[in-house]
């Protein structure tokens, strides 16, 4: 007897549980773009080091409109002033030079009227005026990365700003991806008689790499049960992460469950209450995930983005990403299924200050279409009937 369907969020569940973060180590600061920090970052001095200048104009002292000041020298960047600043005088100041230690506050250059050594301050200024205070953006010692975060260009500019050469980061999963099938054809192939191209391969590499992992180059077997257990014997040795497309219901053709069984990976679940993906399996064996996709297309994008994704990052120790907008209002009118959450494709627009999860096309699960350019997964409980529009819904939001 087929067993019960779990729901997305008791099978996410399931899947969280077996995965474990990896090993760590060290990267250059270069080298790290889109990996997993493993340690917070804390400047060891303060950023900026020194106070400066938040524009072109003058150091002086602080004070009032109408005031004749003797521009007696200059600070730009790399360059500071080394004198001694007196009441009645300024320095010219570069925007990021060092504020002498002696000055109150920068005038912009266009709130004087200048002659040749001598400025005359058209706007009264208070202490502190247009100056970066030392350890304004970090204060030395403050955590400015945290453990956890994804490392994209913003990080690497403030992990470089801190002072840091290297990064110690998680170390990334390496996915093996295996796709099942008689009929699948390499892409530009010529087809013949029953036979399609292998989109999953490409598809699902490009999924698990943007995920941060390190995707094996893709496989493709034949409905062999010999070859399907020798492939799979390989791709546990090889990678942390197993991704089978096809083979996984219960066919005569279908050998990757019974495969898996003789290889003791352990089954934590096989069927989710979900359309399109339902027969989904997932299990373990000694820290390796196994997931079994269906071999429809969309079925395999929605349920790697469903419960792989989320595995990829567990294993790297990251934190669970906010998504701009969690939720969204149906801009049509769905029908339900009576016993499956459905994973509609859906592009975010936005009207009258609402967000607005409009179906991307078809939503056949064969209509692989409805995938190019959607940005969500709109997440539709089970029910009778329709759901209306306006209704808020859950989403899930996919990568592009």
């Amino acid at each position: 007897m087929a067993p019960v369907p779990i729901s997305i969020s008791e099978a996410r569940t399931r899947v969280l549980l077996c995965a474990r973060p990896l090993g760590r180590e060290i990267v250059a600061v270069d080298q790290a773009l889109d990996r997993v920090l493993a340690q917070d970052v804390c400047p060891a001095a303060d950023v900026p080091p020194f106070p400066s200048s938040a524009m072109d104009g003058y150091a002086l002292k602080a004070g009032a409109a109408g005031r004749p000041l003797l521009v007696v020298g200059e600070s730009r960047a790399g360059a500071p002033f080394a004198g001694e600043l007196r009441s009645g005088e300024a320095i010219r100041i570069s925007t990021g030079a060092a504020v002498p230690w002696d000055a109150e506050a920068v005038i912009r250059q266009e709130d004087v009227d200048a002659e040749e050594h001598v400025i005359v301050t058209k706007v009264g200024l208070a202490t502190g005026a247009n100056i970066r205070r030392a350890g304004e953006d970090m204060p030395a010692g403050a955590v400015v990365l945290a453990a956890g975060m994804p490392v994209r260009a913003p990080e690497l500019g403030v992990a470089v700003a801190a002072g840091v050469a290297e990064l110690l980061v998680a170390r990334r999963p390496t996915v093996a991806v295996i796709c099942t099938g008689d009929e699948l054809r390499a892409p530009g192939e010529p087809l013949g008689p029953g036979q399609i191209h292998n989109s999953n391969a490409p598809m699902l590499v490009a999924l698990a790499s943007h995920s941060g992992a390190i995707a094996l180059p893709a496989q493709r077997l034949a409905d062999d049960r010999a070859a399907t257990e020798a492939s799979l014997v390989v791709a546990l040795e090889r990678a942390d992460v197993v991704v089978v497309s096809g083979g996984v219901s219960v066919g005569p053709h279908d050998h990757v469950k019974a495969a898996l069984a003789d290889l003791d990976v352990r089954e934590r679940f096989w069927r989710v209450a979900l359309q399109p993906g339902g027969p989904t399996w997932f299990g373990e064996r000694d820290g390796r995930l196994v997931f079994g996709l269906p071999g429809n297309p969309v079925s395999a994008f929605v349920t790697f983005s469903l419960f792989a994704r989320p595995a990829l990052a567990a294993l790297q120790g990251a934190q669970a990403e906010p998504a701009l907008d969690s939720e969204a209002q149906l801009g049509v009118a769905v029908a339900r299924d009576r016993t499956r959450e459905r994973a509609l494709r859906v592009r975010l627009e936005r009207h009258s200050g609402a967000t607005l999860a409009v179906p991307n096309g078809p939503q056949g699960s064969h209509i692989l279409t409805s995938l190019a350019g959607a940005d969500a997964l709109a997440l539709i409980p089970p029910g009778e009937g329709e759901l209306a529009a306006g209704t808020t819904i859950m989403l899930e939001h996919l990568p592009r």
